[in-house]
């Protein structure tokens, strides 16, 4: 398996700047991100010092998010909401620009909660957003998260993540694996996996409970990772857990 350290989540206790050179300091040459600035449009100073900082440090950007809102104030997509759409649509091009430049082809578009979201305006935005990502080569994924944690978001299963991305129809729309989330939900994650992993745009890994690293609660990572390898998976799989103090990636010499 190929892992990226989110550093959205982890290395917090640094710098956003300085937390890829920790990342390749761990022996990681991949990381992703969500979008890290205030806005759908960052400045080009911001912009640039994000790009030097992972080329410098020797690492690749595999996953991006585009503006999710607020996320800290439990936010959770612009997509599909009618206060948000102009946000999402203004970020679409700065996503994909700075995303292209670090040679990223993940981008991962949350729904947004709900009540009060628009379906048609979900698939209207996802289709700009494939459209666009499609100039650089790159898969635009939708993810489903747990009900436990975002009460308010609609996608809440792999079912409802593959009708939407169905209705979409673009073919480089696909589905966001984030298995701590659909564990939470009660979702067989080895039978995910063995029926649908050819539809897996990108994975992510937490365990369950707890969102800590691989060991620290109840998945069965070690016959995950081997289910993913035998079913083809040939992307990176992405570190979205929480971990505070030494030990983050420990797991990995176990």
């Amino acid at each position: 398996m190929r892992f990226a350290v989110n550093l959205s989540i982890l290395l917090t206790g640094l710098p956003l700047l300085e937390r890829s050179a920790a990342a390749a300091g761990h022996g990681f040459d991949a990381v992703e991100l969500w979008w890290p600035f205030d806005g759908p449009d960052p400045p080009e100073a911001e912009r640039s010092a994000l790009r030097r900082a992972i080329e410098r440090a020797g690492v690749r950007l595999v996953s991006l998010n585009f503006d999710a809102g607020d996320m800290a104030a439990g936010e959770r997509g612009l997509l599909a909401r009618p206060g948000g759409s102009a946000r999402f649509l203004a970020n679409v091009e700065p996503a994909v620009r700075l995303a292209g430049e670090l040679g990223c082809t993940v981008l991962n578009a949350l729904h947004g909660n709900g009540p009060g979201t628009d379906r048609e305006l979900a698939v209207a935005n996802l289709r700009r957003a494939a459209d666009a990502a499609a100039g650089i080569g790159a898969t635009v994924v939708v993810e489903a998260l747990n009900s436990h944690e975002n009460p308010h978001y609609p996608i809440t299963s792999s079912e409802a993540a593959f009708a939407l991305i169905d209705e979409v129809g673009r073919e480089n729309v696909a589905f966001l694996a984030d298995l701590y989330h659909l564990h939470r939900m009660s979702e067989d994650v080895l039978a995910l996996i063995d029926r649908h992993c050819s539809r897996f745009g990108h994975v992510q890994v937490a365990d369950d409970p707890g969102r800590g690293r691989p060991g620290s609660g109840g998945m069965p990572y070690p016959e995950i990772f081997a289910r993913l390898a035998a079913a083809g998976y040939q992307g990176h799989v992405g570190l979205e857990y929480r971990h505070e103090g030494p030990g983050a990636f420990d797991w990995r010499h176990a």
